[in-house]
């Protein structure tokens, strides 16, 4: 007999979003966060944090793909690559994938949920922790960006939500992302995840859009739908030099093809010029 449990996503106080649970792999509170893994009948594998959910196994390369290789692949040779965040291990994967990378430094706050990521995640990470190039930190992201001397090409956070008492509440701020760019190559990119994106214009996405455009002279907002999160998700890049609206197709296809990315599932020309094609009822927020 089936069971009829759920895991209620409360996206808002006026949306609840209902996923039918096949079986409970765990549930723990760490240090900082509430760590659960589902079996969903719909998703298959659900990581939820703080009651939120964060990746699936069914979409997680959307999310992760849109996040990491349009800031990677408009660099023309990214090597020293900074990761905030992203405990499951999949962005690092990502990054991983290109060639020209040499040294990746991912900083995480919390090793508990790591720890889990390692043991139930393996799809996630695909044994990337163990990469020689990895250098895994268990720090604060603002008090690492605040002190690093050392400067990156790209710097990705794939930190969680800013929920109410969760560990990124804090970062989401004009302060955290001035150390970011102090701690990028003149040349380098940044990239973020901004959280979903609202036709009334009332999320943190236009929000941080706007802090970014002050912060870098180039700032670029895309998105994408993420079936899991049931929303257009947002991300935002920053940079002085790179705009992934003018970069031509000839330059991504040649990069691509020279960094050996053809296992891509996601990412090509076609996302690439879809996801930065903003219509005109979000622009306006922007």
């Amino acid at each position: 007999m089936e069971r009829n449990i759920w895991f209620i996503d409360k996206d808002s106080k006026n949306r609840w979003i209902y996923h039918r649970v096949k079986d409970y792999i765990l549930s723990k509170k760490t240090k900082y966060q509430h760590v659960k893994i589902l079996k969903t009948y719909e998703f298959g594998t659900v990581v939820v944090l703080d009651k939120k959910i964060q990746s699936s196994e069914r979409d997680e390369f959307i999310y992760h793909e849109t996040l990491v290789h349009p800031a990677m692949i408009l660099h023309p040779k990214p090597e020293n690559i900074l990761i905030l965040g992203g405990g499951e291990g999949a962005t690092l994967r990502e990054v991983l994938k290109h060639i020209t990378v040499s040294k990746v430094d991912m900083i995480d706050i919390d090793k508990e949920f790591v720890d889990l990521c390692k043991k139930h995640l393996k799809k996630w990470h695909n044994n990337s922790f163990n990469d020689k190039k990895v250098n895994l930190i268990f720090d604060d992201a603002m008090e690492y960006v605040k002190r690093v001397r050392d400067t990156y090409d790209v710097i990705i956070a794939d930190i969680s939500d800013p929920v109410e008492g969760g560990p990124a509440k804090m970062i989401y701020t004009k302060k955290f992302y001035t150390y970011i760019k102090k701690a990028l190559k003149a040349d380098g990119l940044f990239v973020t995840h901004a959280t979903n994106v609202s036709e009334t214009g009332t999320t943190i996405s236009f929000k941080l859009f706007n802090i970014l455009s002050e912060i870098f002279a180039k700032a670029v907002f895309y998105y994408e739908y993420i079936p899991s999160f049931a929303t257009q998700w947002a991300f935002i890049i920053g940079s002085a030099k790179y705009n992934p609206q003018t970069v031509s197709f000839r330059v991504i296809n040649k990069r691509i093809i020279e960094r050996e990315l053809s296992n891509l599932l996601y990412y090509d020309t076609d996302a690439h010029k879809r996801i930065f094609c903003i219509p005109k009822h979000i622009k306006k927020f922007l």
